[in-house]
């Protein structure tokens, strides 16, 4: 898959969809899925401790999931799971791309919230601003993608999750838009505007030539990762941008 399609919450939506389906059909031989089931076995994905890029069979009996569930998903799911042999201490599990158990960690985390969506969405930011090596950023992006009501539409059938207000989306739309003003650093900023455009927010371009203007960049030099990073955030924008005048900026 491509970037954009590996960071995009609905499409591995879909994809999740799709596959517990096709398991359903294929090695349980039933026409409808066991919603309890598939909750179950969705969620236990989730636990696997995110800083781990290899789990073993005793791992996934810690976190509730059923090593033949696990094996059924590798063989039939590739985009999810991935099952290898290891040297010496059988069989070893890993997520076929990092995104997919980054997606599988925020889901857990989004429909295990029990507090005000915004009020847990806003403590989610901070946590990701907090982290010094970016190691919540991917997951940020995931968890807000899966906020909006079209996103959650998707998932409503399978597993029954809480919905989240208009109210609440703007008011995390504010309250990031009041983080990118901090004086943030670049990487962090781009991150803010990767979750502006998971929230559906129609003024990103705007947005974007604010901070640009606000913090001094139309005067310093750009990098070229710099504007990597600011061109791949327009890309996958569904907002109709205007045109943006990069002449405007001095680039290295």
């Amino acid at each position: 898959m491509k970037q954009s399609m590996q960071r995009s919450p609905r499409l591995l939506t879909h994809l999740l969809i799709f596959q517990t389906k096709l398991k359903t059909h294929k090695y349980d031989g039933k026409c409808e899925v066991d919603l309890q089931q598939a909750r179950k076995s969705i969620l236990s994905l989730g636990k696997l401790e995110k800083g781990n890029l290899i789990f073993y069979e005793e791992d996934l009996r810690e976190c509730g999931t059923d090593v033949r569930e696990a094996s059924v998903y590798s063989g039939v799911c590739t985009q999810i799971f991935r099952e290898e042999f290891g040297l010496y201490l059988g069989k070893v599990f890993s997520f076929v791309q990092l995104s997919i158990q980054e997606f599988h960690a925020a889901l857990f985390k989004f429909l295990r919230n029990k507090s005000r969506m915004s009020d847990f969405l806003k403590s989610e930011v901070d946590k990701a601003l907090q982290s010094e090596n970016g190691h919540l950023d991917l997951f940020l992006q995931f968890l807000l993608g899966l906020s909006p009501e079209s996103n959650q539409t998707i998932l409503r059938d399978l597993l029954a999750q809480t919905g989240s207000s208009s109210d609440s989306k703007q008011e995390i739309v504010k309250y990031i838009t009041m983080k990118i003003r901090e004086n943030l650093s670049p990487e962090k900023s781009i991150n803010l505007f990767h979750c502006l455009n998971e929230l559906n927010y129609h003024s990103l371009m705007q947005e974007v030539q604010t901070y640009l203007s606000s913090t001094g960049e139309s005067e310093a030099k750009l990098s070229p990762s710099y504007l990597s990073a600011l061109a791949f955030v327009f890309l996958n924008s569904e907002e109709e941008l205007d045109v943006f005048k990069l002449s405007n900026y001095n680039t290295m």
